[in-house]
């Protein structure tokens, strides 16, 4: 299908967010499906390819950074921080309802990896929000820290607290490496963690694999599961099973909070589904799922 794509962007908290809207050609007053990344990761990373899929089924796409990300403002750059993101998702939201030419009442929230909790959350506080994806979801910031070897949490915990005195001192962030090799320390290390991200990243990118260190506070005290009991819409969560820093159990157990959930299980590591075969398989999986409860 045919489609348009131009630049939207908002205001989240005084810092402009950049943002993409795609509408589909010939479709009148089409859903709307809001999209942002994972963990430290920006826009063009793999994400238009989702979104062309679902325009092919008449959907429109508000897709968008987080501030401190890609083409958004904001310093430092790379700061995660999931309640940062989660004010973003929420301006967004605000930002699409005011946009001409879609259908506003059949809004859905698609996130990945780290916004794959955060459409949890925001879905949690908006009862108006159609459907939601998450792939691969972070749900615990506890089950996850036991799934680490005791003297990797015993460094992040000493590089965030180096990086909190910086910025009390009015100094540069302390920063840490993103995705690194196993025998190397970054906030993921694991073997498939840095192939796996870096085979995201396109080709020309100026993104910096780094992050500040306070990353480590924040992925300890996030816990997305713990909001999962008050999302009513439809919810596709597709979970991996071999995920190197996502338990399992903590997935299935938010699926099971939710009140209208689908759990699709993956015998695959995190980052197998963005390609391939499998990317074939959960995009249709997605597609199919956001059409029956958007239109």
């Amino acid at each position: 299908m045919s489609y348009t794509k131009t630049d939207s962007d908002f205001i989240s908290n005084g810092t402009r967010c950049a943002g993409w809207l795609y509408l589909p050609e010939g479709v009148l007053e089409p859903p709307i499906v809001i999209m942002a990344h994972g963990l430290a990761a920006e826009r063009t990373f793999r994400l238009p390819a989702y979104a062309e899929r679902f325009l092919e089924k008449g959907m429109s796409i508000f897709l968008f950074d987080y501030r401190n990300f890609g083409d958004s403002d904001g310093l430092p750059r790379n700061l995660v921080n999931p309640f940062r993101h989660i004010q973003d998702w929420k301006a967004a939201i605000y930002h699409v309802r005011t946009l001409k030419g879609i259908n506003t009442n059949k809004i859905g929230l698609w996130g990945t990896s780290f916004s794959g909790g955060h459409v949890i959350v925001t879905a949690a506080s908006d009862p108006k929000i159609a459907a939601i994806v998450s792939q691969v979801p972070w749900m615990d910031g506890i089950s996850s820290a036991l799934m680490v070897d005791w003297k990797y949490t015993i460094t992040a915990m000493v590089s965030a607290f180096r990086d909190i005195l910086k910025t009390i001192a009015l100094r540069e962030p302390y920063y840490v490496p993103v995705v690194g090799e196993p025998d190397t320390f970054a906030v993921m290390n694991s073997p498939d963690c840095k192939p796996g991200y870096m085979a995201l990243v396109p080709r020309g990118s100026s993104w910096k694999n780094e992050c500040p260190a306070r990353i480590f506070i924040y992925l300890l005290i996030y816990r997305p599961l713990s909001f999962a009991e008050r999302v009513k819409c439809p919810a596709l969560l597709i979970m991996a099973e071999k995920d190197f820093g996502i338990s399992p159990k903590a997935v299935e157990k938010c699926a099971d909070r939710m009140s209208n959930a689908t759990l699709i299980r993956l015998p695959v590591g995190h980052f197998e589904p963005y390609v391939g075969d499998l990317f074939e398989q959960t995009v249709e999986k997605q597609t199919n799922f956001l059409k029956e409860h958007l239109f």
